[in-house]
């Protein structure tokens, strides 16, 4: 078992915290368990999580139906040893010796929840891979 201070931290920024970054943190807790920790937060929150995005999650077993969009802090990114932004552009801070991955992803706002199911699969497909490279040896 790891101590809190051996966990690697994965921040997911996106511009609302309302989809793209909720679903993948909310993978990233479910599939590493207390490996990894998880958090998320958007440039402009959102006032609520998407719906269509809660529906998605549902149907793949996670329930994200209490989080609430968060603001990024400064904080937050010092605190991660790795910063992953799913288009928030220029508006993340960007500090020396932390690890910076841009996703590329459609934005569910505005989506159905059938619109919403494939981004869901692509995220849950690079959280698997995400965690083959930073999840402490021996603990997948």
């Amino acid at each position: 078992m790891t101590t809190p201070a051996e966990r690697p931290s994965v921040l997911f920024v996106c511009v609302h915290n309302a989809g793209r970054s909720q679903m993948a943190a909310a993978f990233l807790t479910h599939l590493s368990g207390d490996r990894v920790q998880a958090r998320s937060a958007g440039s402009a929150p959102a006032d609520t999580v998407n719906p269509a995005v809660v529906e998605a999650m549902s149907e793949a077993g996670i329930d994200i139906s209490a989080e609430i969009p968060k603001v990024l802090t400064t904080e937050a990114v010092q605190a991660s040893d790795v910063v992953i932004t799913m288009g928030c552009g220029d508006t993340c801070p960007v500090f020396p010796g932390k690890r910076y991955l841009d996703w590329e992803l459609p934005d569910p706002a505005g989506q159905g929840v059938d619109a919403v199911r494939p981004i869901r699969d692509e995220i849950e497909k690079r959280i698997r891979g995400l965690l083959d490279e930073i999840s402490p040896a021996g603990l997948v």
